[in-house]
């Protein structure tokens, strides 16, 4: 019996994040996402660049997880001009990265958080490869198929008749037009 493909595949991830001066009186530096590390070790805040006052850290190692079932997110990643990978940091000042994706789908999830805010950096060539070979062993199209209504079970207040528990005098759709010609 042949082996079936995972239906889930992870790959670690480094979390690289930029602190730069800020450019006003208010704000004293800018932290931002620099870029990721394709399988990357563990890290805590390890110093990889400093140019200047501008600083980068591998603040930490998250999971990226690709599902079977969201290759059609994944395909639009991929088909966009340029394929990314987005981090949702949390916290003002030195923030913490609390998540990786490659779905654009979930990424708007995070970003609907009020806690998060969801960054975005370009995705490495052999990760683009990887997610790429994912989707191929994994993607089914399903046609498009309108569903149709069932007009069996509409019922009264589908008529245009409203709840006969509510009390009114006339029908619930009437128009407030209509109710000046009334007598």
């Amino acid at each position: 019996m042949q082996d079936a493909p995972p239906k889930i595949v992870e790959m670690p991830v480094g979390i690289l994040i930029r602190c730069s001066p800020g450019v006003t009186r208010w704000v004293s530096e800018v932290w931002t996402l620099a870029g990721i590390i394709p399988h990357a070790g563990p890290a805590s805040w390890k110093p990889v660049l400093r140019d200047g006052p501008v600083e980068e850290f591998h603040a930490t190692t998250l999971t990226l997880l690709l599902h079977r079932k969201d290759t059609d997110s994944l395909i639009q990643n991929l088909t966009a001009q340029v394929p990314s990978v987005w981090v949702a940091l949390r916290g003002a000042g030195r923030p913490q990265a609390t998540h990786v994706t490659a779905s654009p789908f979930e990424a708007s999830f995070h970003e609907i958080d009020a806690e998060d805010r969801v960054e975005k950096v370009a995705m490495p060539e052999g990760m683009i490869a990887w997610v790429e070979a994912f989707v191929a062993m994994h993607h089914v199209d399903e046609p498009f198929v309108k569903r149709q209504r069932d007009r069996r079970h509409e019922g009264p207040a589908q008529a245009g008749v409203g709840d006969a528990r509510i009390a009114q005098e006339a029908d619930v759709w009437r128009n407030p037009q209509s109710l000046r010609f009334r007598k």
